[in-house]
């Protein structure tokens, strides 16, 4: 076919390979600058705080330690940065990183940007779940004159997540279609019941168990530990080193389950894998820093923006860029307030609710689909 006599709107071979090229040197491009910029929010955040240590020191600390230097690891700042900053910010890495892979996996899986763990009640569900088993399992647990491990609340905030899930998945798909509207109303509904039910906890809940429930509902890192960040690592970090195999039926998705059942993908085990996924990424979130809202819809958005919606591209960075997210407000959360500090949820709900307004407003016409 000459060229003259190619239809409109067919690009040739040598316009697509340039524009592959151009997208891998875009990809390339965000990669670096995700990746330097995640580095050095990860020096500045480990030196923020009600003393402060530069960020060249820290570097040096760090540096000694996996040299095994100790003549530099002498004195109260590197005392602080490996005991105290240092599973702060490793602790926000994993949380930013499974909240904004989990936003990209619901979004993948209902076929819309709109979805979000917390905008839809997934959150909420985990919180209840963490939140009943602060409270009941502390009191059955007081009763047999143990301790409630740690361990047991990713477990909890698990099936509550997958609760949340399963069931707003079931209300808003009909005959393989997912309302967005749908899955808007019942992820509000879902999210009010399980505040009502949080509510109760809380008003039969003794002193210490409530303050641990107002850290779950407005979220923080101030309790993080190296205890927290060794149960949570083993959870999360397979989880992210998994979700990239789900990237081409994903991508398939995108097509409509039938279109991407014809062409050889396992749509049901696809399905179930991104809700198993989402529930553990969730519940893993909740359990080590509480509910966290808005991670998961503003960083897929602004990658799918960059790159577009291919998700062998979306699901590392989102993981990255959610990981930078989340330390970049635990540094504001430390400097609004200092010496004090602001939960870390208020911040990202104050970045995350204007700019779902402003992608609901872009995307007002296509609701009722």
């Amino acid at each position: 076919m000459t060229l003259a006599a190619r239809p409109a709107g067919v690009m040739s071979a040598s316009t697509l390979s340039a524009f592959a090229a151009s997208r891998r040197r875009q990809a390339v491009l965000v990669i670096a600058g995700l990746t330097l910029f995640c580095l050095l929010l990860v020096l500045l955040a480990i030196g923020q705080g009600a003393f402060t240590i530069a960020p060249g020191r820290v570097a040096q600390i760090l540096w000694a330690r996996l040299a095994g230097d100790t003549a530099l690891l002498e004195g109260r700042d590197a005392l602080v940065v490996l005991n105290i900053r240092l599973p702060r910010v490793l602790l926000g890495l994993l949380v930013g990183a499974s909240l904004a892979v989990s936003g990209a996996l619901m979004q993948g899986l209902f076929r819309n940007p709109l979805a979000d763990p917390g905008l839809v009640g997934v959150s909420a569900g985990a919180g209840l779940a963490a939140a009943a088993t602060i409270v009941l399992g502390d009191r059955f647990l007081t009763g047999m004159a143990m301790k409630l491990p740690f361990a047991v609340l990713p477990f909890g905030a698990f099936c509550g997540g997958l609760i949340s899930t399963l069931t707003l998945y079931l209300i808003a798909t009909r005959q393989g279609r997912t309302s967005v509207a749908t899955m808007l109303l019942a992820g509000v509904a879902l999210g009010a019941l399980a505040g009502a039910l949080t509510g109760l906890l809380a008003f039969i809940s003794d002193d210490r168990q409530l303050r641990d429930l107002t850290f779950w509902s407005l979220g923080s890192l101030g309790g993080a530990s190296w205890t927290k960040f060794v149960v949570i690592a083993p959870i999360v970090l397979p989880l992210l080193f998994a979700v990239p195999l789900l990237a081409r039926g994903l991508n398939a998705l995108m097509l409509g389950e039938a279109e991407a059942y014809h062409l050889g993908v396992p749509v049901q085990r696809i399905k179930a894998l991104a809700i198993l996924l989402v529930a553990l990424a969730v519940g893993a979130s909740v359990a080590a820093a509480g509910v966290i809202g808005f991670v998961g819809i503003v960083v897929p958005h602004l990658i799918r923006l960059a790159l577009g919606p291919d998700h062998r591209l979306l699901l590392p960075l989102s993981a990255l860029g959610g990981a930078a997210l989340l330390v970049a407000a635990d540094i504001v959360a430390r400097m609004v307030v200092s010496p004090a500090e602001l939960p870390i949820g208020i911040v990202t709900a104050a970045l995350g609710a204007p700019f779902f307004l402003w992608l609901l407003l872009r995307r007002a016409d296509g609701l009722d689909g």
